[in-house]
């Protein structure tokens, strides 16, 4: 399956984005809203600049307590960041985003981000992927 297929299949395709300088509070309160483990810091909604997650949020909070949550989001985010474009395989992507240890990932295309993908949404995809091959390998046994 590819990442194509994976972005048309979830609900919802627009990806969360927030301003560099935003306060963590901010992004805590926007995680928590949407019911999401990580935002894109984008300083325009199509480059991608960093991705905070919870898990930053929460190391941050270990290292320096609650005074923390007045800092900005690019001092906290994650900077270096892979990226996938739409024609990769969700094999690939996975092996990518395991080796990498994280959950979330941009889709770029042509320089701009065009999508999200997470951990949850490729192994999702690739449960499918697999109940419907299981299904066609049953129906060729059984001679339908």
């Amino acid at each position: 399956m590819l990442v194509q297929q994976i972005l048309k299949s979830k609900s919802d395709d627009g990806v969360v984005t927030i301003a560099p300088g935003t306060r963590l509070e901010e992004a805590a309160t926007l995680l928590a809203q949407r019911k999401i483990g990580a935002v894109v810091v984008s300083p325009d909604g199509k480059a991608v600049a960093g991705i905070l997650s919870e898990r930053d949020i929460v190391r941050e909070l270990a290292a320096r307590g609650a005074a923390c949550m007045a800092t900005g989001v690019d001092e906290v985010m994650t900077r270096e960041i892979v990226t996938c474009a739409r024609s990769d395989s969700s094999e690939a992507v996975l092996a990518m985003m395991t080796k990498g240890r994280f959950r979330h990932l941009p889709v770029v295309e042509g320089g701009e981000m065009v999508g999200l993908i997470s951990i949850g949404d490729v192994v999702k995809a690739q449960l499918s992927e697999l109940a419907m091959e299981k299904e066609a390998l049953e129906s060729m046994i059984k001679g339908f």
